[in-house]
């Protein structure tokens, strides 16, 4: 059942947000301070490509002030604008029955990609 959802979210926008996630990272990854941020891209591009049969756990320890420092420049540099994508992604798809497992999942990454920094997804 998950690799149809996949398929699915794939098909229906997935492959749009993975190429948005990889080209921010790139973009990211051109400056040596900006490394850190692309290499969450990249994570995030991973989960983004296969969302169904993930989910979206606190890494240990809990966040910490150096956690804490990069969300908030995360959140300054493209955080905001990828949580706002998921929420209104998941808005859309929620309008119908068939597309709310597809707004399930971008309420799921929401938290992630606005705090990707003492967060990662994992298999369930």
């Amino acid at each position: 059942m998950n690799l149809l959802g996949n398929i699915v979210f794939f098909i229906f926008g997935g492959f749009l947000i993975f190429l948005g996630y990889v080209l921010g990272g790139i973009m990211l990854c051109l400056t040596i301070v900006g490394i850190p941020f692309g290499y969450q891209c990249f994570k995030l591009a991973g989960g983004v490509l296969a969302p169904f049969g993930r989910e979206v756990v606190e890494t240990d320890p809990p966040a910490g002030p150096f956690r804490m420092i990069l969300n908030i420049f995360w959140i300054i540099l493209p955080g905001l604008e990828l949580a706002i994508m998921h929420l209104l992604l998941g808005a859309f798809f929620a309008l119908t029955i068939i597309g709310f497992p597809l707004a399930v999942q971008h309420m799921k990454l929401v938290k992630v990609a606005l705090l990707p920094f003492g967060h990662e997804m994992r298999a369930v």
